[in-house]
């Protein structure tokens, strides 16, 4: 590809990503940026990927986003194009700690936050659905709609504190009430 992958468009980028998915793309992604490393990774591991990974190219932070190991995605979840970020989720090898984490992060883009409260098999994890009904940025009609599919004692925790949406710690009150007080 003679064109400056920097320079793409969105409508390119998304048909970059599809033909990763397919295979029948050209960019090529050192194996230790794919593989998990044995016994994990030191500080200045990570400290040497995510250098590595600022000086690539937008095709190549692409590719690494829907097949890199846990270190990269770790680094990407954090690029500065929405785009990679989006595609880290799209990754076979996210697991659901990782986006546990992710839906509890208060910073986390609303837009990723979409993606996650529109994934059923994510939201089956009880955690998941704990951390995006907590987290402020979810969209107040999903966080309700989930409300009622939490365990009594941590609705109760939610009926009592500050640190999230009101209308959610309202709710969560009136279950709380409902079910037969705060015992």
């Amino acid at each position: 590809m003679s064109e400056d992958l920097k320079s793409m468009s969105y409508e390119q980028l998304v048909k970059l990503a599809e033909d990763i998915e397919r295979g029948r793309d050209s960019i090529r992604v050192a194996n230790d940026y794919i593989v998990d490393p044995d016994g994990g990774v030191t500080p200045e591991q990570r400290q040497s990927l995510q250098q590595k990974i600022q000086a690539m190219s937008t095709g190549e932070r692409l590719k690494l986003a829907m097949r890199g190991n846990r270190e990269a995605r770790v680094i990407l979840i954090r690029d500065s194009s929405l785009m990679i970020r989006r595609y880290v989720l799209s990754n076979p090898r996210i697991s659901e700690e990782e986006i546990v984490m992710l839906a509890r992060n208060r910073q986390v883009d609303r837009e990723l936050l979409d993606v996650i409260c529109r994934d059923n098999e994510w939201l089956n994890n009880y955690q998941v659905r704990l951390a995006v009904v907590k987290n402020p940025k979810t969209p107040l009609t999903v966080a309700l709609k989930h409300l009622s599919t939490l365990m009594m004692r941590d609705l109760r925790q939610m009926a009592k504190s500050k640190n999230i949406p009101t209308a959610i710690n309202s709710a969560a009150k009136r279950i709380v009430l409902r079910s037969g007080g705060d015992k």
